[in-house]
């Protein structure tokens, strides 16, 4: 269960450091933006892992013998693309979406950038054995209530906290598929 947690918190902090931005871009609708960021972000983190558990497991058939390194592979991947680009923003720009007023298609657009890493966890978790159903309630509410979190906090916490947030959840990722990796092959 704590490894589920973690792989949600970390999935999380992409969606929260976006939310923190919009926080920070405009700070007086905080709650009402928060809540309908919170909805989008949790949804998708819901659905993006549970769509990428169906294809690990039409998939784990074929590449059971790989799926160690193919599970290292996906959350390494996402993990440092996450830490990469924090490091990368130093000037703490907003995603282009979420500059402006956060209508519907602005809000897919960031929650669909935000849950990609969701999917590809998703694949990794079919050949972890998680519960489906339990993972991507955890992923989808953990998204929710971090996304809520982030544009209620956003103003005062700035840029570092945003940056740092994405470094710490890809460095979890990353551990996390070194975990998998070893327990199969040595273990």
């Amino acid at each position: 269960m704590i490894q589920l947690l973690l792989i949600a918190v970390s999935l999380a902090l992409d969606a929260m450091a976006v939310s923190v931005s919009v926080g920070i871009a405009n700070p007086r609708a905080a709650l009402k933006q928060g809540l309908r960021m919170g909805l989008w972000f949790g949804a998708f983190q819901f659905g993006m892992p549970l769509l990428g558990f169906l294809l690990g497991r039409t998939l784990s058939v074929y590449v059971e013998a790989v799926a160690p390194f193919v599970a290292f592979a996906l959350l390494a991947f996402v993990g440092g693309r996450m830490v990469l680009d924090s490091l990368q923003n130093k000037d703490c720009q907003l995603p282009e979406a979420a500059a402006g007023d956060l209508t519907a298609r602005r809000l897919f657009a960031l929650a669909v950038a935000t849950s990609i890493d969701a999917l590809a966890v998703g694949v990794s978790a079919a050949f972890m054995a998680l519960p489906l159903f339990l993972s991507c309630a955890v992923i989808g509410m953990t998204a929710f209530l971090l996304s809520l979190l982030g544009v209620l906090v956003g103003k005062k916490l700035g840029c570092v906290f945003q940056r740092w947030a994405q470094v710490f959840g890809g460095c979890v990722l990353i551990l996390i598929g070194l975990k998998f990796l070893a327990e199969r092959l040595f273990f």
